[in-house]
């Protein structure tokens, strides 16, 4: 940016560039005064039978603006998105004793609830089946939805077992499988659960305590219910 060659006072630029070089080694920055002052010392010690461009002079200002203006933008964007996350937050909390609709696979079944999700069809299906397993894995329940259009299918477990008696209180396991073309597929399910609180994770993020799942990123979210 700056000439690096000796003018006719004996003022060596590239020594200029060097301690400013230097500067930044040691972590110090060139701010604005530092490159006006540096531009005057250019100015003043140029070869008066080779002196600086009106170009090259406009062309240094324009970077120095550049960089700067770049190195205030960015400044400026984290401020933002700081503020979007403290704000998301803020709204999030709002979602404490709601329910939210997420692919955890996993649910927590009240004394005397049920458990409410969605099958996600990517196409019809002449026969839906949601599988309840305890936490040993045994199938506890199995929900018969029969044939259903492609798209999203409500069901609810109304935490009775196969054999009419009622589940204990407890997290359960709920995957779903849809017949196609002769043969059962397992399909995305979705699981209602309570949400507990909200807190922020070190990646900046918004987390989910959902009640017998867990930690859950916001992310993960398909329907605030």
């Amino acid at each position: 940016m700056i000439d690096t060659q000796n003018s006719a006072t004996g003022v060596d630029f590239r020594t200029l560039q060097d301690l400013t070089a230097k500067d930044a080694a040691k972590g110090k920055s060139l701010g604005q005064e530092d490159f006006l002052k540096l531009m005057t010392t250019q100015l003043q010690n140029q070869d008066p039978m080779k002196p600086m461009e009106n170009g090259n002079f406009l062309a240094q200002i324009a970077q120095f603006s550049t960089v700067q203006g770049i190195g205030d933008l960015n400044s400026n964007f984290s401020a933002l998105s700081a503020s979007l996350v403290s704000n998301q937050a803020l709204q999030a909390t709002n979602l404490v004793g709601h329910q939210v609709l997420a692919p955890t696979g996993v649910a927590a079944l009240k004394s005397g609830g049920s458990i409410r999700g969605s099958v996600e069809l990517p196409a019809a299906s002449g026969d839906v089946v949601v599988n309840v397993r305890d936490q040993a894995g045994q199938v506890v329940r199995r929900l018969e939805l029969g044939s259903q259009a492609a798209g999203s299918v409500d069901f609810k477990w109304d935490g009775l077992k196969n054999d009419g008696t009622f589940a204990a209180p407890g997290s359960y396991f709920l995957s779903a499988e849809a017949s196609v073309n002769g043969q059962f597929e397992s399909v995305d399910t979705l699981l209602a659960s309570d949400v507990r609180s909200v807190t922020l994770s070190n990646s900046g993020g918004l987390l989910l305590d959902l009640d017998g799942v867990g930690a859950l990123d916001f992310s993960e979210v398909r329907q605030i219910l």
